[in-house]
């Protein structure tokens, strides 16, 4: 199985890709890039390169001996659609999740512009799930880039949440993440940015899911968005 996750919206992870670079404002205190140099430090193999995109192929066909169905983040430590991995490398990952049919898969990029024109080329199976990255209104364009995808499940991970989303055009949009930016230097996010957005979904119907306020302890700040949790999916879920 891959690596099971505390990610609230996820079960488990699994990175054939490692690495990445920051290309939006969202990226300025990755938690990925600290992972990676940690990692480095302790002398993980996959991590000798540090955090420069490397390609693993002997974890693209990781999904086909997994028994039990699971949520799967693919490449929570890196992108799939960057510049740096070549077209043949996502089509054989594309295949092992195509096979891998009892699992859902969740792919996020901020790579955007990059992903029309791949996705034309790839088999977009009822059981991966595609999403983009909308940090605040500056990067809205992205939704525009996403709904050209054939994905069943279509999705937006607005985190961190750095200022205001604005108004935001949820059709072909199956499903909403929002979340405060955690760790070392964690920019905070205002309250009503959150309601903001929460209230669009809810206006729009589309399901809402609010991971966390964020900051240094992210654990104190709490899941809570006006007294309750916000933990709503699309359907499929797996159950």
């Amino acid at each position: 199985m891959g690596q099971q996750s505390r990610i609230e919206w996820t079960d488990a992870t699994w990175n054939p890709v490692t690495g990445c670079d920051r290309t939006s404002p969202g990226c300025d205190h990755c938690y990925a890039e600290r992972m990676a140099a940690r990692l480095q430090a302790m002398g993980n193999p996959r991590y000798r390169r540090g955090f420069r995109v490397t390609l693993h192929w002997d974890k693209v066909d990781e999904p086909l001996r997994w028994r039990k169905p699971r949520r799967v983040f693919v490449n929570s430590m890196s992108d799939l659609f960057h510049a740096e991995v070549p077209l043949p490398f996502v089509k054989a990952v594309f295949a092992s999740m195509n096979a891998a049919a009892d699992h859902q898969f969740q792919i996020l990029t901020k790579r955007a512009r990059r992903l029309p024109g791949v996705a034309r080329e790839l088999d977009w199976t009822p059981n991966i799930w595609m999403g983009v990255s909308v940090e605040d209104r500056r990067y809205r364009w992205r939704i525009d880039c996403l709904r050209q995808v054939s994905a069943a499940i279509r999705f937006l991970s607005i985190e961190p949440l750095i200022g205001p989303a604005g108004r935001l055009d949820l059709e072909g949009v199956d499903w909403v993440i929002v979340g405060g930016e955690s760790g070392p230097g964690a920019r905070p996010m205002d309250p009503a940015w959150a309601r903001d957005v929460r209230d669009q979904c809810l206006a729009q119907g589309v399901p809402f899911f609010f991971k966390q306020w964020g900051g240094v302890n992210k654990k104190a700040a709490g899941r809570h968005l006006d007294g309750r949790v916000w933990e709503q999916f699309p359907r499929p879920v797996l159950e």
